[in-house]
């Protein structure tokens, strides 16, 4: 919380101080001399081939990525260099949580629409453009690069322990709905004896997915004013996770933390919610010694979108024009096909998704799911959840609240009523 609190601030003040001189050359062509561009990036997006072929069509270009692992610790820094000009790098990434945020802030970041943006803004689905865009529509800060399409990832070795069915598609006939999914759950936890399995890696990160899946906001309204309360989408996603805990499905664990990953090689839950960027980070936490026992069903509920990036030119970069033709490349549909082939991460540009190397591609490492199938049937059908200015500190106070009555801190009742005060005080 103290983190978002932060970011929240440092960003507030950022426009206050919106006079600060930026560091950079002002968009120079760079004149043909030998230039390293700096990329700034949260966790894997698979571009180490995009690099090298950019790299090989300009000479005398590298590129050098900083990956951060913790995407509290980047946005927070990121924030912080932003809000005083300072070096952020010639690319940063902006994740979907954070694109309102740094609206705010958008005459800090290069007008993509005055570098030829508005000539091929039509390649993205249309929201995808105009999340990155102010209010007024005369500023955009970035270009899509993946959207979160939802399916849900489990455990094929741990369901037949269970004697649950393993194949794909009668997993997913068994959970249509969450009610049905947390029948299921329930059935899990019966059958796998004393094995210290979890149906779920956490109530709480399978809160979310629930609530990214209902309507077209969550904590705010489109007028930003908060709604934590009067949203019907907020408590019916607060009661399922609630409804998991209580039944003794989840493992407790909170995302990104060093026990989640940990959990993902030792087997301590059978399923996560997944969108399609999570698959390459599961690869990579399970390890190659998990190989074949993951696979990946439809969602309950039908399907949602959880995540998505944008990358972006500071004005303080001091390569902005090659930046910018970095970014173009990267987000573009060579860049955005290595990235999913690479790390899972499912485009955002609709041409990509009718070709046979998409619709067709399967996940070695998750039983050769077909990947391309379950989540690019439902990519042209996502509809973008509007997400406040204060969405990451209201969050981040509701998850707290949840969390306290996952780990049987407090009972349910007074876990809603602290969540509903310290979203209150998030917000202000």
């Amino acid at each position: 919380m103290n983190r978002t609190r932060q970011f929240a601030a440092t960003l507030t003040a950022a426009i206050a101080l919106g006079g600060l001189a930026a560091c950079g050359d002002g968009g120079s062509s760079d004149d043909g001399e030998d230039i390293t561009l700096r990329v700034n990036l949260f966790g894997k997006f698979g571009y180490t081939e995009a690099y090298k072929k950019f790299e090989a069509d300009h000479p005398g270009v590298k590129i050098v990525e900083t990956a951060e692992g913790d995407l509290g610790k980047y946005n927070t820094k990121l924030t912080q260099q932003i809000a005083a000009g300072g070096d952020a790098g010639d690319v940063v990434a902006i994740e979907e949580g954070q694109t309102v945020a740094f609206l705010a802030a958008a005459d800090k970041f290069v007008n993509l629409q005055e570098k030829g943006g508005d000539d091929v803004k039509d390649r993205w689905l249309p929201w995808v453009w105009d999340k990155a865009t102010t209010a007024d529509g005369k500023t955009t800060i970035g270009y899509g690069t993946d959207v979160g399409g939802l399916a849900m990832c489990y455990r094929r070795d741990l369901f037949e322990k269970a004697g649950l069915p393993t194949d794909r598609d009668e997993v997913g006939t068994l959970w249509p709905t969450w009610d049905e999914f947390i029948a299921t759950g329930k059935k899990f936890q019966s059958g796998i004896g004393g094995d210290k399995v979890a149906f779920v890696d956490s109530s709480t990160n399978t809160y979310n997915s629930i609530l990214m899946q209902q309507g077209d906001h969550t904590y705010f309204d489109k007028d930003d004013e908060l709604v934590f309360d009067s949203n019907p989408a907020v408590k019916s996603a607060w009661d399922y996770a609630v409804e998991m805990t209580e039944a003794d499905l989840s493992a407790q664990l909170k995302a990104f933390s060093d026990e989640w990953n940990a959990g993902f090689k030792n087997g301590s839950f059978a399923t996560i919610a997944c969108p399609a960027w999570m698959t390459g980070y599961i690869k990579d936490q399970s390890g190659e010694g998990n190989a074949g026992k993951w696979d990946i069903a439809t969602v309950p509920g039908g399907g949602g979108n959880w995540g998505g990036s944008w990358l972006a030119v500071p004005k303080s970069g001091k390569h902005q024009e090659m930046a910018i033709e970095l970014i173009d490349y990267l987000s573009g549909e060579e860049g955005q096909m290595l990235a999913f082939e690479a790390e899972g991460r499912l485009p955002s540009l609709p041409a990509l998704h009718d070709k046979p190397e998409l619709k067709e591609a399967t996940n070695a490492y998750f039983n050769d799911a077909p990947v391309g199938q379950l989540f690019v049937a439902g990519a042209a059908q996502l509809e973008p959840v509007y997400l406040g200015t204060k969405n990451v500190p209201v969050r981040d106070a509701v998850e707290n609240a949840l969390r306290s009555v996952e780990n049987g801190e407090v009972p349910p009742a007074k876990g809603w009523s602290d969540a509903k005060a310290a979203a209150t005080k998030a917000a202000r």
